[in-house]
């Protein structure tokens, strides 16, 4: 049995007061989030499974129902962050705010909770409300509109606008050479760096945000090293009644899972490898995650405003 618990609403005793030198950290902070902002000019594509219509083979790529029927999406332009967010930068909010953050107890999974949190620049694992405080507390910092990105935002950015990529990496397929990943990261990659970083995790180990080549766009980890929660509720339906201007999922919860939990949208992959972390492929679950620590879920920003973050 996992026992978790202590999500980050949960203040410590004493609300943090902010000396000269906190505030100077805190611009520091608020300087590399907006240097991490990549902007993507918004535009109109074709989004959900393209492979029938526009892929080499004409074969679908995914073979569920809900990342179809394809169909015309335009969004207006946005910034999407480079990077997942880092445990480096989550534990920051935390701090800033005088959270006490995600507590994990036993033996094991608490070892390994906490051997993921200890490697700065590896992505937080978050649940969704987490994730959603964490983007709009950057919104508060900045001055900047960011929230968690809309799964068509997401899919538009991984498929470098809009084109018909299939994996979202730097050449738009997954190369791996032996055991050795050329632009995704294989078990043995996460192995390897388990033992450098002298962890528990093995081959479920978290890598560093820029271990591998980012998108064209510049954008990394698409493909990997985490889920990613999206803004959307989960609809299987949705793509058959999705506005086309700015979709932003349903506006109500839609769809619960077997367990009689409504589900959010998940994109990208937990780990890496072929087949998997498709650019068109959509995955659900719950927001507060069952109630277990969210190993694999994690975060990445979006700010929706037509100009480039300065």
């Amino acid at each position: 049995m996992v026992a978790a618990s202590g999500c980050d609403q949960n203040p410590t005793s004493v609300t943090p007061r902010h000396s000269a030198e906190d505030q100077a950290r805190l611009q520091a902070f608020v300087a590399q989030i907006k240097s991490e902002q990549v902007f993507v000019e918004g535009g109109e594509y074709l989004m959900g499974d393209f492979g029938e219509e526009y892929g080499v083979e004409r074969l679908q790529y995914d073979g569920r129902k809900d990342s179809k029927p394809l169909h015309r999406v335009e969004l207006s332009s946005y910034s999407l962050s480079k990077f997942k967010a880092s445990n480096q930068q989550y534990q920051f909010y935390l701090a800033w705010n005088g959270l006490k953050g995600r507590e994990v107890k036993g033996r094991l999974n608490g070892r390994d909770w906490n051997d993921r949190k200890r490697l700065p620049d590896t992505p937080a694992r978050v649940d969704w409300h987490e994730a959603e405080r964490y983007c709009a507390w950057l919104g508060e910092v900045t001055g900047l509109p960011f929230s968690l990105p809309t799964e068509a935002q997401w899919e538009y950015a991984a498929r470098s606008r809009g084109k018909y990529v299939v994996a979202p990496t730097d050449d738009g397929t997954i190369r791996i050479e032996g055991q050795k990943g050329i632009n995704v990261a294989t078990a043995t990659d996460r192995e390897i760096y388990a033992r450098q970083s002298e962890s528990s995790l093995d081959i479920a180990s978290p890598l560093p945000r820029d271990f591998r080549p980012p998108n064209p766009l510049g954008i990394y980890d698409m493909a990997g090293n985490g889920w990613e929660w999206m803004k959307d509720w989960y609809d299987p339906e949705y793509y058959s009644h999705s506005p086309v201007k700015d979709p932003q999922g349903p506006e109500q919860p839609v769809f619960k899972d077997l367990d009689g939990y409504y589900t959010r949208v998940l994109r990208s992959q937990d780990y890496s490898g072929p087949g998997r972390g498709l650019t068109m492929v959509r995955y659900k679950t719950d927001p507060g995650n069952k109630g277990y620590p969210p190993t694999d879920k994690t975060v990445r920003c979006a700010v929706n405003h037509p100009s480039p973050v300065k």
